[in-house]
């Protein structure tokens, strides 16, 4: 049996594309030193990184914003699986008091949580900025090491995760304050 040979209708567009392919891992190269990674400067006349400015952060990894976030016990979107499912938070709760039409006792309830909440979410935050405070510092003072590393990301991630859970642990709480028709209202005046 003789092979069928067949020739490619486009072979300049199949060779562009190889040549493209091919070159795509050397320009790669070039815009990830583009974006200052490794001590390597921007070019004069390339857009600058997205990086820029955030040299001066105390904590690279946390904006100004985020730590007063953290520090005040805000919600920062950790309890995003819990509101968009049906669980209600106690802060939006709370603000929607009058159209839910919650009860005194509903109120009150609502309000206890609000404030257990806000107390252990700005430790919780607290707990996060030190971890991430650390972090820095192994970087900045050049004294990280794969065991140092590995332990401070555990304690970053551990501290994340402990405020995830305070405030998803709120919103799931609310579900025994809250009527199912309440919930519901919640989520039409969310806008969900």
């Amino acid at each position: 049996m003789t092979p069928v040979v067949r020739r490619c209708p486009f072979p300049g567009a199949l060779l562009g594309v190889l040549l493209l392919a091919l070159a795509a891992p050397a320009g790669a190269q070039h815009a990830h030193g583009a974006h200052g990674h490794h001590g390597t400067p921007s070019q004069a006349g390339a857009p600058p990184s997205p990086y820029a400015g955030l040299q001066d952060r105390a904590i690279k990894a946390l904006s100004d914003e985020q730590i007063a976030d953290l520090r005040a016990g805000k919600g920062m979107s950790l309890a995003l699986p819990a509101e968009l499912n049906g669980y209600p938070g106690p802060a939006h709760a709370l603000e929607l008091a009058e159209p839910l039409g919650l009860s005194t006792e509903q109120k009150a309830r609502t309000q206890a949580l609000f404030e257990r909440m806000q107390a252990e979410a700005r430790a919780a935050g607290a707990a996060l900025i030190e971890a991430e405070a650390a972090l820095e510092r192994l970087f900045r003072e050049r004294t990280a090491t794969p065991e140092s590393l590995q332990a401070a990301v555990a304690r970053a991630a551990a501290a994340q995760g402990a405020l995830r859970e305070t405030h998803l642990r709120y919103h799931l709480q609310m579900m025994d304050v809250l009527s199912p028709q309440q919930v519901a209202a919640y989520h039409r005046l969310r806008g969900y």
